[in-house]
């Protein structure tokens, strides 16, 4: 596997989202990421952190760079509890429980992201902003409604399919409703 082409595949798609997509401050920026597709394995059987510090470090620079909250989803041993900054989980009023992800119980990226962040907590729930799947790990349940896939030249990090999504408002109304202001 080679961690610099996966690097430069996530970059890739990360530049093609932002020509597409304008982000707010604050805005949760929720990943999902299994290293063991990234490797064309099977979801769960053979993760890795080198993996997820290649991934973590063009994410956090993402996020840095365009002011949003990094939330990483723990795979379904913890039924997709989130590693985030303890500030954001009191920002958005989330519940912290009490776990910590490790490999077997949490997924290699929420692992890495946990000893990465500054004061990490776990949440059992989030509604994102704009969402990265790396790997078929459904975000979609921490998405906001209504979610929109958006659409990069970049469908696999690694041999790991990729999904992204940002989130609108819904649109209420009916034959006469307006939604642009132009």
């Amino acid at each position: 596997m080679n961690l610099q082409q996966t690097t430069e595949q996530l970059q890739q798609l990360l530049t093609e989202l932002e020509q597409q997509v304008t982000f707010r401050k604050g805005q949760l920026f929720v990943v999902g990421c299994s290293t063991s597709e990234v490797k064309g394995q099977k979801i769960g059987t053979a993760g890795g952190l080198e993996i997820a510090e290649a991934l973590f470090k063009p994410l956090h620079a993402f996020a840095v760079r365009h002011e949003l909250s990094l939330v990483f989803q723990g795979c379904e041993h913890l039924n997709r509890a989130l590693t985030l900054e303890r500030q954001v989980a009191d920002d958005y009023r989330l519940e912290p429980v009490s776990v910590i992800p490790v490999q077997i119980a949490g997924g290699s990226m929420s692992t890495y992201a946990y000893g990465q962040l500054m004061d990490p907590v776990i949440v059992e729930e989030v509604q994102a902003h704009v969402g990265i799947d790396i790997g078929q790990t459904l975000i979609g349940m921490h998405l906001k409604r209504v979610a929109v896939p958006v659409r990069t030249s970049v469908s696999h990090i690694g041999e790991a399919v990729v999904t992204v999504a940002i989130t609108r408002p819904k649109l209420i109304g009916g034959e006469r409703a307006v939604y642009n202001m132009n």
